[in-house]
Protein backbone atom coordinates (compact mmCIF):
# COMPACT_ATOMS: atom_id res chain seq x y z
CA UNK A 1 0.00 0.00 0.00
CA UNK A 2 1.72 3.62 -1.00
CA UNK A 3 1.87 5.76 1.50
CA UNK A 4 -1.00 8.91 2.16
CA UNK A 5 0.09 11.85 1.16
CA UNK A 6 -1.07 13.27 4.32
CA UNK A 7 0.43 10.22 5.99
CA UNK A 8 3.99 9.89 6.36
CA UNK A 9 5.50 6.41 5.61
CA UNK A 10 7.04 3.78 7.73
CA UNK A 11 9.83 2.24 5.85
CA UNK A 12 12.72 -0.50 6.68
CA UNK A 13 15.67 0.13 4.25
CA UNK A 14 16.51 -3.65 3.99
CA UNK A 15 19.47 -5.83 2.77
CA UNK A 16 22.87 -7.39 3.83
CA UNK A 17 25.62 -6.06 5.85
CA UNK A 18 27.70 -3.34 3.78
CA UNK A 19 24.84 -3.28 1.14
CA UNK A 20 24.51 0.99 2.59
CA UNK A 21 21.32 0.65 4.28
CA UNK A 22 22.57 3.54 7.65
CA UNK A 23 23.82 5.94 4.36
CA UNK A 24 20.26 5.71 2.31
CA UNK A 25 18.29 5.24 5.71
CA UNK A 26 19.72 8.51 6.93
CA UNK A 27 19.45 10.33 3.28
CA UNK A 28 16.27 8.79 3.18
CA UNK A 29 14.53 10.15 6.43
CA UNK A 30 15.94 13.53 6.01
CA UNK A 31 13.93 13.97 2.27
CA UNK A 32 11.08 12.93 3.96
CA UNK A 33 11.47 14.78 7.19
CA UNK A 34 10.58 11.73 9.56
CA UNK A 35 12.45 9.86 12.39
CA UNK A 36 15.58 7.83 11.58
CA UNK A 37 16.25 4.98 13.54
CA UNK A 38 19.50 2.80 13.08
CA UNK A 39 18.66 -1.09 13.39
CA UNK A 40 22.36 -1.68 14.51
CA UNK A 41 21.74 0.20 17.59
CA UNK A 42 18.83 -1.95 18.80
CA UNK A 43 20.82 -5.19 18.78
CA UNK A 44 20.88 -6.37 22.60
CA UNK A 45 24.81 -6.78 24.23
CA UNK A 46 24.80 -10.51 23.57
CA UNK A 47 23.65 -10.27 19.72
CA UNK A 48 26.61 -7.53 19.28
CA UNK A 49 29.07 -9.87 20.88
CA UNK A 50 28.35 -12.70 18.87
CA UNK A 51 28.31 -10.98 15.60
CA UNK A 52 32.00 -9.19 16.67
CA UNK A 53 33.27 -12.84 17.34
CA UNK A 54 32.52 -13.67 13.75
CA UNK A 55 29.49 -15.55 14.78
CA UNK A 56 25.87 -15.53 12.45
CA UNK A 57 22.66 -14.65 14.46
CA UNK A 58 19.97 -17.50 14.84
CA UNK A 59 16.37 -16.78 14.73
CA UNK A 60 16.35 -16.81 17.84
CA UNK A 61 19.07 -13.83 18.21
CA UNK A 62 17.06 -12.00 16.22
CA UNK A 63 14.02 -11.99 18.00
CA UNK A 64 14.44 -9.49 20.83
CA UNK A 65 16.04 -7.26 18.13
CA UNK A 66 13.00 -7.40 15.63
CA UNK A 67 10.74 -7.18 18.11
CA UNK A 68 12.41 -3.74 19.45
CA UNK A 69 12.44 -2.44 16.06
CA UNK A 70 8.41 -3.77 15.43
CA UNK A 71 8.07 -1.45 18.71
CA UNK A 72 9.90 1.52 16.95
CA UNK A 73 7.60 0.97 13.58
CA UNK A 74 4.67 0.07 15.62
CA UNK A 75 4.62 3.49 17.81
CA UNK A 76 5.27 5.61 13.93
CA UNK A 77 2.43 3.48 12.52
CA UNK A 78 0.26 4.42 15.28
CA UNK A 79 0.94 8.24 15.86
CA UNK A 80 1.50 9.02 11.90
CA UNK A 81 4.55 10.70 12.65
CA UNK A 82 6.37 7.70 10.13
CA UNK A 83 10.15 6.59 10.02
CA UNK A 84 12.94 5.05 8.08
CA UNK A 85 14.62 2.30 10.33
CA UNK A 86 17.64 0.44 8.72
CA UNK A 87 17.06 -3.52 9.24
CA UNK A 88 18.44 -6.21 7.35
CA UNK A 89 14.89 -8.44 7.72
CA UNK A 90 17.08 -10.77 5.74
CA UNK A 91 14.38 -13.69 5.84
CA UNK A 92 10.60 -13.35 4.89
CA UNK A 93 9.27 -14.57 8.25
CA UNK A 94 10.92 -11.20 9.85
CA UNK A 95 9.94 -9.28 7.58
CA UNK A 96 6.27 -10.46 7.72
CA UNK A 97 7.09 -9.61 11.89
CA UNK A 98 7.69 -6.44 11.25
CA UNK A 99 4.41 -5.80 8.90
CA UNK A 100 2.14 -7.56 11.83
CA UNK A 101 4.00 -4.35 14.32
CA UNK A 102 2.87 -2.00 11.39
CA UNK A 103 0.60 -2.80 8.88
CA UNK A 104 1.38 0.14 6.26
CA UNK A 105 5.19 -0.47 6.24
CA UNK A 106 7.11 -0.32 3.16
CA UNK A 107 10.71 -2.17 2.44
CA UNK A 108 13.48 -1.17 0.12
CA UNK A 109 15.71 -3.73 -0.36
CA UNK A 110 19.35 -2.65 -1.16
CA UNK A 111 21.14 -5.29 -3.14
CA UNK A 112 24.11 -6.13 -5.00
CA UNK A 113 27.23 -7.49 -6.43
CA UNK A 114 28.90 -9.54 -3.40
CA UNK A 115 32.12 -8.32 -4.65
CA UNK A 116 31.37 -5.03 -4.16
CA UNK A 117 29.59 -5.85 -0.69
CA UNK A 118 32.83 -7.47 0.41
CA UNK A 119 34.80 -4.46 -0.62
CA UNK A 120 32.66 -1.85 1.26
CA UNK A 121 32.93 -4.25 4.20
CA UNK A 122 36.86 -4.33 3.84
CA UNK A 123 36.95 -0.51 3.85
CA UNK A 124 34.28 -0.31 7.17
CA UNK A 125 35.97 1.01 10.16
CA UNK A 126 34.62 0.86 13.57
CA UNK A 127 31.41 -1.28 12.79
CA UNK A 128 31.25 -4.37 15.23
CA UNK A 129 30.06 -6.71 12.37
CA UNK A 130 33.36 -8.30 10.44
CA UNK A 131 33.49 -8.74 6.60
CA UNK A 132 33.38 -12.72 7.07
CA UNK A 133 30.11 -12.55 7.84
CA UNK A 134 28.90 -11.33 4.75
CA UNK A 135 28.87 -15.08 3.06
CA UNK A 136 26.51 -16.28 5.82
CA UNK A 137 23.61 -12.57 5.38
CA UNK A 138 24.11 -13.91 1.43
CA UNK A 139 22.73 -17.27 1.97
CA UNK A 140 20.01 -16.40 4.43
CA UNK A 141 18.58 -13.73 2.65
CA UNK A 142 15.72 -14.07 1.43
CA UNK A 143 14.61 -11.91 -1.63
CA UNK A 144 11.39 -9.88 -0.88
CA UNK A 145 8.71 -11.96 -3.26
CA UNK A 146 6.13 -9.99 -5.35
CA UNK A 147 3.18 -9.53 -3.28
CA UNK A 148 5.52 -7.95 -0.76
CA UNK A 149 5.57 -4.89 -2.73
CA UNK A 150 9.73 -4.13 -1.97
CA UNK A 151 11.12 -1.30 -3.95
CA UNK A 152 14.57 -2.96 -4.81
CA UNK A 153 17.41 -0.51 -5.46
CA UNK A 154 20.96 -1.22 -6.79
CA UNK A 155 23.98 -0.61 -4.57
CA UNK A 156 26.31 0.76 -7.25
CA UNK A 157 24.30 3.73 -8.11
CA UNK A 158 25.40 6.76 -6.65
CA UNK A 159 23.84 7.58 -2.89
CA UNK A 160 21.60 10.47 -4.04
CA UNK A 161 20.24 8.86 -7.21
CA UNK A 162 19.10 5.76 -4.41
CA UNK A 163 17.52 8.69 -2.72
CA UNK A 164 15.63 10.19 -5.39
CA UNK A 165 14.38 6.48 -7.02
CA UNK A 166 13.45 5.53 -3.49
CA UNK A 167 11.30 8.82 -3.39
CA UNK A 168 9.79 7.69 -6.43
CA UNK A 169 9.34 4.12 -6.34
CA UNK A 170 7.02 5.02 -2.64
CA UNK A 171 5.08 7.31 -3.87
Amino acid sequence: MPPSSTRPPVIVVMGVCGCGKSTLGRALAAALDVPYVEGDELHPPENVALMAAGTPLTDADRADWLDRIGERLAQADRLGTGTVVTCSALKRIYRDRLRVAAPSLRLVHLHGDPALLAARMAQRTGHYMPPTLLPSQLQTLEVPAPDEAAVALEIATPPEVLVSQALQALR
